[in-house]
């Protein structure tokens, strides 16, 4: 990988104050000028690669997936706030607890709690002031987290400590954010104490949800959501999973399952809000079904076109916009000698928006994920990431989307006087705000 274009440290030290801000634009500047794989220069001996080629992203994915792990920056930053689940560990670890929490989001499972999902997004879209503007963000970060909540925890009483968890996990993200992209800083931030006082929530973190996993365990009463499934999955050896790893796989679900979908849907609504001809055709779908009553999961599904909306969206704004891999053993591609250790980040964002593969790329178009046409886009498109490490939750996140969409739609036309959206990319894709007016 020695002969592919190099920014100096020099350059990013330059541009620090906007790569803190929003590394986006920084990475484009790049990718234009440089192709499509370029290192950045981070350190004295340090390298990181970037790269936008779909060949090389479904290479390190999912055709030679065993010669890279995830990187530190998820295995260790980020897992010491959330502890050590599927999405930051490696190797057996992960691939024996995948298998454990894989069953908890097969198809059947899910329709099972389409109907607490239902009542969830029915409560938060209840709390939409009509005929006033609104960032449309912190409504669906509310609405996301109230259903992972109600998903894990039926309907137990558990507001205040609900509310103290979001809390907690989205200071904790912040704080990484400061970590990943002014390493230079770690030194000032343990100085004056943000380090010692992040760790502090997290543990905080951990003993409300010990305490509601205990008061379970001790429950007579099977609830049959998705903490009952965890609680009763086993190793091969017969045993559970012991108290510190099911709170690390529920953080993981807290984190990783109400903040990408809270960004996925504040962009999807500003584009629906932006396109009015595109959302009176989705309110067309869902105006002749009824959410109510039995069968949820079948209604939903047949909502194809909200679907195509939901898909565009994510193309152009991919929650997971940056997935990162180390080689763990030398390996090539075509021709390219890549050696172990090697980090390597790939900007889905990019990919996602590449004149090479899309037409009119940065132009909001649902007809283009039509079902006759989903096929060519298979090599370039990973909203959900790829191959075994794909998101086990991608289809509980798009129903839970389908819903919310299709509820909105079928109370309020939506509208928006924002010109764009501006783009705050923290762990995942998140918008600055997005400031939304809803009228009966």
């Amino acid at each position: 990988m020695h002969k592919t274009p190099i920014v100096s440290q020099f350059e990013v030290l330059r541009n620090s104050a906007r790569i803190l801000k929003n590394p986006l634009p920084f990475h484009h500047e790049n990718f234009s000028k440089h192709g499509d794989i370029f290192r950045v220069k981070i350190g004295p001996n340090k390298e990181i690669a970037f790269t936008r080629n779909a060949r090389l992203i479904k290479h390190l994915l999912q055709t030679q997936h065993k010669k890279y792990n995830k990187s530190t920056l998820q295995t260790q930053d980020l897992a010491k706030y959330i502890g050590h689940g599927i999405l930051t560990s490696n190797g057996e670890h992960w691939r024996v607890h995948r298998r454990m929490v894989q069953p908890a989001f097969h198809k059947k499972k899910l329709s099972n709690l389409m109907g607490t999902i239902l009542a969830a997004v029915k409560t938060e879209i209840n709390h939409i002031e009509p005929n006033k503007t609104l960032d449309v963000h912190s409504l669906m970060s509310n609405l996301a987290f109230q259903v992972v909540a109600k998903s894990l925890f039926s309907n137990e009483d558990i507001q205040e400590e609900m509310g103290r968890l979001q809390s907690i996990t989205e200071s904790n993200q912040r704080m990484l954010i400061k970590e990943m992209r002014q390493p230079y800083l770690k030194w000032w931030f343990q100085l004056n104490g943000s380090l010692k006082n992040h760790h502090q929530l997290a543990d905080e973190g951990r003993d409300i949800l010990h305490r509601l996993i205990e008061e379970r365990r001790i429950s007579p009463v099977e609830k049959d959501d998705l903490l009952d499934m965890l609680l009763q999955a086993k190793y091969e050896d017969g045993t559970s999973m012991s108290k510190d790893q099911l709170i690390d796989e529920v953080l993981i679900l807290f984190t990783a399952g109400h903040e990408t979908t809270a960004n996925a849907l504040s962009f999807l609504l500003f584009l629906l809000a932006k396109n009015p001809e595109i959302q009176e055709k989705a309110f067309e779908e869902i105006s002749n079904i009824s959410l109510d009553g039995e069968d949820i999961l079948i209604k939903i599904t047949s909502l194809t076109y909200i679907q195509q909306c939901i898909e565009e969206a994510l193309r152009m704004y991919p929650p997971a916009y940056i997935i990162d891999r180390v080689a763990i053993e030398d390996d090539e591609f075509e021709g390219m000698a890549i050696p172990k250790d090697t980090t390597i980040l790939m900007s889905i964002y990019e990919l996602h928006r590449s004149a090479d593969f899309w037409i009119e790329p940065n132009t909001f178009n649902p007809d283009r994920f039509d079902a006759s046409k989903k096929k060519e886009y298979q090599e370039y498109y990973y909203p959900f990431g790829a191959g075994p490490r794909m998101c086990v939750g991608n289809n509980f996140a798009m129903y839970e989307m389908m819903l919310t969409v299709a509820l909105v739609l079928s109370k309020y036309k939506i509208s928006t006087e924002m010109l764009q959206v501006t783009i705050n990319p923290l762990i995942s894709l998140k918008p600055a705000e997005v400031k939304l007016k809803f009228s009966p």
